[in-house]
Formats: C-alpha cells, sequence, structure tokens
C-alpha cells in the first residue's frame, strides 16, 4: 500500500473514531501521521544503508564518531545519542571494529573508561557514502521551501520540548 493510501486510511479511520467519539483530538491523527512518516523514513534510511552493510544504529555511531572534532566518544554517549541499550552499542560497536571503521579501548586518561574511536578507513567510508544519500534525502524534501523547512524543524522541536516533560511512572518508556 502506497504512503498516500495509507494515509486516505488513517483519515477515513479517525472519522470513523470521532463518529463514535467526538471529543477525539486531532492531536491523535497528528500522533499517527507522525508515527507513520517515521517508519517510512526509517524504511528509506535502512534501504539506502543496505549496501553500505550498515543498519541505522551502526550509521548513526559512525557517523557520531565522524562528527566528533578528535572522532571519539564513550560507548555511553552514544548510547544516549543513538537511543540504544548498553547491549546493543556493544553488539554496534563490535560490528564497527570488525569492519575496521571504529576502533575501541580504554581511555589514555582513565583506563577504566572504554573510547570508540572513528578509523582513517572509517572516516574515508563515510565521506564516500554520505553523500550517496543526499539525492533521496531532497527528494523527500522537495517543494519545501527554506523557510518550510525551518518551520518544520523548530515546530518538531517544540513537540521534542513537549514530549520531554511528559511524566512516566515506574516501568513506562522514557
Amino acid at each position: 500500500m502506497s504512503l498516500i493510501d495509507h494515509l486516505k486510511r488513517l483519515d477515513e479511520g479517525f472519522d470513523g473514531i470521532r463518529k463514535a467519539i467526538p471529543e477525539l483530538p486531532e492531536d491523535a491523527k497528528l500522533c499517527r501521521v507522525l508515527l507513520l512518516l517515521s517508519e517510512r523514513m526509517h524504511a528509506e534510511f535502512e534501504y539506502k544503508l543496505r549496501p553500505y552493510k550498515l543498519n541505522d544504529s551502526e550509521f548513526r555511531t559512525l557517523v557520531m564518531l565522524f562528527a566528533r572534532p578528535d572522532g571519539s566518544s564513550t560507548p555511553g554517549e552514544l548510547c544516549v545519542f543513538t537511543s540504544q541499550g548498553a547491549t546493543n552499542m556493544t553488539r554496534i560497536a563490535n560490528a564497527l571494529v570488525k569492519r575496521g571503521l571504529i576502533t575501541r579501548g580504554p581511555s589514555a586518561a582513565d583506563r577504566r573508561q572504554v573510547v570508540m574511536q572513528i578509523t582513517a578507513a572509517g572516516r574515508r567510508f563515510v565521506q564516500k557514502m554520505l553523500p550517496g544519500m543526499f539525492p533521496r534525502l531532497q527528494l523527500i524534501f522537495a517543494g519545501f521551501s527554506q523557510t518550510d523547512k525551518r518551520n518544520l524543524g523548530r515546530l518538531l522541536r517544540k513537540l521534542a520540548h513537549n514530549l520531554s516533560h511528559l511524566e512516566y511512572e515506574a516501568g513506562d518508556p522514557p
């Protein structure tokens, strides 16, 4: 089913719910649209990463290291940035080390701390692969003016701010 068809069905579904529950807020539909778009964008990035034999979490980890001035970070910092747990970060690090894209070892400042660092081969890999992702990314935002993009970014950050202030009970999602 195409994304447009899926959105039409989503609208129809919400219209049906609204008949039974008239007070259904439009916010509920916006959440569903954002989740649907997020899933599709994630699938798009996974599709673009497949030829490079990377998944999204490995890609984000590698790019985060690439972006750091010294090319290094701790697994804990990378877990926060990539929204991954420690166990999955170990798997990610193992995969990237095996490919020679990063190294992992004790910190020079504190031997108890582990540091992951991008290698020269990892830097070349990112410099080669990243530009190949730009054309499809530009297609995703075709028809958006720079003002549209700034406004979308501002609105998404406003939404993130609101989400960050929700309180959860123990055991609920963070």
